[in-house]
This record gives structure tokens, C-alpha cells and sequence, in this order.
């Protein structure tokens, strides 16, 4: 059976539908809780859960996992003490995150469009959180490294359920559904930053990835729980058909580049700042010289994310993605001289945190409201999309820890502006095309 768009809107709309020839679920405008099975226009009720609650599952789910991606960064100084090496030779293990994120997201995300996403999630969570366990018991940095990357090849868990999300949301309500569940993903990144710097001062930085992996493993027996049943054929999956099939996507909607390009300079732009921020507040030569504790707390402007996601959602649905992520963008732009300035002047240093999270965020849910929209896969132009972003701030990460070490906070901050130059001058030759 093939599912029919329930609205028409224009090529890259917020509230255009999506439609799928794999006989997914496609929510009603006015009638979220039906849905049209038999292709005649005749309804009936919609199994599983009802869209509050799991819509309030999912974005709990996006919050505990998103925080394994970033557990590592606030906790980089003690895990250097720990192994007795200098801090700057510590940073990459953050950018290991990101990458095992982006590989599992190659590797498994695809499969949303075709395998049984019950199954998937509590397989992946169960991985993750013996990987993150595993973290926690290694003495050294390649070791800690290779298990941070498998924990975050596995915990891609949200990034299967967002195209379910958006099947199930009414067009007219899709940004703002979209976006609660971005707001999860933030607020996961601000829990691993405060919650994980203060418990790592407390008690060490072993016993945080302890607890990370009790809750990876709770929260993903529960989602799968609550998950509807699958209405759709459900076919054996194909990882590498999957990911060969996603250069031809990219080639195929300008829109959906539009949307990748974009969103990997600000994200490249927000992760060359952000995990290397750390370094910068607990320097000890340098010009804050703060506990893990304190450095963690500065992680709180990070809540600008669940306070503007839920707000670039609803202006997405009133006005376009368009202009809600030419506003992000402008907002991350400027941020970069505060930060800059930020390297010895703290009021500069907390404007800039602020504007960079308004941005990034307000970008992301733009730009991951047109993703979804752009083509009739959803699943794999939701994987495309985030492993455009994630692979970015991968290499951005990657690079920073480095050029802090020779160059200083001023080098992270000329990475974080070629960065976000490179989004923007690519994001907008794609969106000619179109």
C-alpha cells in the first residue's frame, strides 16, 4: 500500500507531507490519531501510543542519549589527570563522539524506513550502554577513545524516531513537533556538561559513565516499549544498499544539500567552539583557570537551546525555514568575535554562548524540518542530514584540540569562522540549483 500526502505545499515547505512507498503512516491535518489504511478516504483509529506521550518519551529519549555523544568533553581535564598527560592531547576523544555518532548513523539510521524500529531501539541502546560501561573501566586514551566511538555508533536511537515523529505530526504542527524533539537533544548536550562536571568533581569521572549507562539502558527498554506497532511492510534491511543509495539522494534534491550544507557549517561552527571551551576555562595559564565543576556550570547557556528550539519550531510552522534559518545563521556569525574576545573577557565569552546556541539551534530545526520534507525517504534524508552535521563538527572537534595546543584560543576561533563561511557559501550554491 502507498501512503498519500495529506496536504500540498511547496518543494521545501516546513508543513509539506511526506510520503513513502513503504506503507508508513502518514498523519491526518485535522485527525492526528487516524489514519487513511484503506487508500479510500475511510479511517480508523491509530495503534499505539497517543502523540503526547510519545511524544514526551521520544524527546526524553533524545535528551539521555544525545548526552553519551557529549559525556566525555566536560570531563576531559580529569581523565587527563587520571591518565597523566597533558589536556590538549585528551580533546580528540571528544571528536571520537561525533565521529562514532556519524557512523551510526551510516550504518544504522537508513534502516528507519524499512526494519522494525522496536527492535532496533532497544538492540542499539542495549550496545550503547555496555559500550559507555566499558568507558568507563579503560586506562588509557586509544582504549577510552575506541569505546566512546562504538557507544555513539549505537546511540542514534533519536535519529530513527525523528522521521517517525514528523509521519505522525499534523502538517500544520510539524516544526513545532520537530522541534521538542531537538530541544531533547540539547538539553541532553547541557545535562552531560553541568550534571556530568559536577558529578566528575564529586566523584570522579568513572562513575559518571557508570550512570550514563543505567539510564542509556532504561530509557531505551522504555521507548521501545512505548513505540506503536509497525502498520508497514516491514523488509529485511540492507545497511550498504542503504548508505550507497545516499550520494544519489544528495544528487537527486537540491533542497536536501541545501539543508546538509548548512547545517555542517554552523555545526561545525558551535562544536569547534564548544568542546574545546573546556580547555580554554581550565587552563591553568590561562585567564579563568576554573574547576571541572565551575567549567561544567558554563554548559547551563546551553538551555538557550531548549528555550529557542520550541520557539523556532512554532515560527517555522507561522512563517518559512527559510527565514528562521537565514536568522540562525546570522545570530552564529555574530557570535564568533564575541568569542574571540571571549578568550579573556568572560562577559564577551557568555554573550557569545548565547548567541551561538540561539542559532544553532534555531538552523537545526529549520534546516532538519526542510530535511525531512526535501524527499520521500525520510529515514535516509534524515541520515544524510545528520551525518553531514555530526561528521562536520567530527573534524572541526578534531582540529581544534590541536590548534588550542600551538595557536590558543585564537586558532578555535579562525577554525569556527572558515567553518561557518564554507556552511553558508555551500548551503546557498545548492539552493540556486534548486
Amino acid at each position: 500500500m502507498t501512503a498519500t500526502p495529506t496536504s500540498s505545499t511547496t518543494p521545501g515547505s516546513p508543513v509539506s507531507s511526506v510520503s513513502r512507498g513503504t506503507g508508513a503512516e502518514i498523519a491526518d491535518t485535522t485527525t492526528p490519531d487516524t489514519v487513511d489504511r484503506s487508500g479510500e478516504g475511510g479511517k480508523s483509529p491509530r495503534k499505539g501510543p497517543r502523540t503526547g506521550l510519545l511524544l514526551t518519551v521520544i524527546s526524553v529519549c533524545t535528551a539521555i542519549t544525545a548526552a553519551n555523544i557529549y559525556l566525555a568533553t566536560p570531563l576531559l581535564g580529569l581523565i587527563a589527570k587520571d591518565f597523566g598527560v597533558p589536556s590538549s592531547s585528551v580533546g580528540w576523544v571528544a571528536s571520537f563522539g561525533q565521529l562514532g555518532y556519524a557512523v551510526g548513523l551510516l550504518l544504522f539510521a537508513p534502516l528507519g524506513d524499512t526494519a522494525d524500529r522496536r527492535r532496533l531501539v532497544w538492540m542499539l541502546s542495549t550496545v550503547a550502554a555496555v559500550a559507555v560501561a566499558a568507558a568507563g573501566l579503560m586506562h588509557g586514551t586509544p582504549a577510552l577513545a575506541a569505546a566512546v566511538l562504538v557507544a555513539c555508533a549505537a546511540t542514534v536511537v533519536p535519529q530513527l524516531l525523528v522521521p517517525l515523529v514528523a509521519e505522525r505530526a499534523p502538517a500544520d504542527r510539524r516544526g513545532r513537533h520537530v522541534g521538542a524533539v531537538v530541544t531533547g537533544l540539547f538539553a541532553g548536550s547541557v545535562a552531560a556538561r553541568v550534571l556530568g562536571g559536577l558529578a566528575g568533581q564529586a566523584y570522579g569521572w568513572r562513575p559518571v559513565f557508570f550512570g550514563a549507562a543505567v539510564l542509556t539502558l532504561a530509557i531505551g527498554v522504555l521507548t521501545a516499549a512505548v513505540l506503536p506497532p509497525e502498520t508497514r511492510p516491514v523488509r529485511p534491511s540492507r545497511p550498504l544498499k542503504a548508505i550507497a543509495g545516499l550520494p544519489g539522494l544528495l544528487a537527486s534534491s537540491p533542497a536536501l544539500r541545501a539543508a546538509c550544507v548548512r547545517q555542517a557549517g554552523v555545526f561545525g561552527t558551535w562544536s569547534a567552539l564548544w568542546t574545546t571551551l573546556v580547555l580554554l576555562l581550565t587552563d591553568e595559564r590561562g585567564a579563568y583557570a576554573m574547576s571541572t565543576a565551575t567549567a561544567g556550570l558554563f554548559g547551563l547557556f546551553g538551555l538557550t537551546s531548549a528555550v529557542a528550539s520550541p520557539l523556532a519550531g512554532a515560527l517555522i510552522d507561522r512563517f518559512d525555514t527559510g527565514r528562521v534559518m537565514a536568522a540562525g545563521y546570522a545570530a552564529a556569525v555574530v557570535s564568533l568575535p564575541l568569542f574571540w574576545l571571549g578568550g579573556e573577557r568572560l562577559w564577551a565569552l557568555c554573550a557569545g554562548a548565547v548567541l551561538l546556541h540561539a542559532g544553532f539551534t534555531a538552523g537545526q530545526v529549520a534546516n532538519q524540518t526542510r530535511a525531512l520534507g526535501a524527499t520521500s525517504t525520510p529515514a535516509a534524508a534524515n541520515t544524510a542530514y545528520v551525518v553531514c552535521s555530526f561528521a562536520s563538527g567530527a573534524i572541526t572537534s578534531a582540529l581544534a584540540g590541536p590548534a588550542f595546543g600551538r595557536w590558543g584560543w585564537d586558532g578555535v576561533c579562525v577554525i569556527a569562522a572558515v567553518c561557518a563561511a564554507a556552511g553558508w557559501a555551500g548551503g546557498a550554491l545548492a539552493a540556486r540549483e534548486r
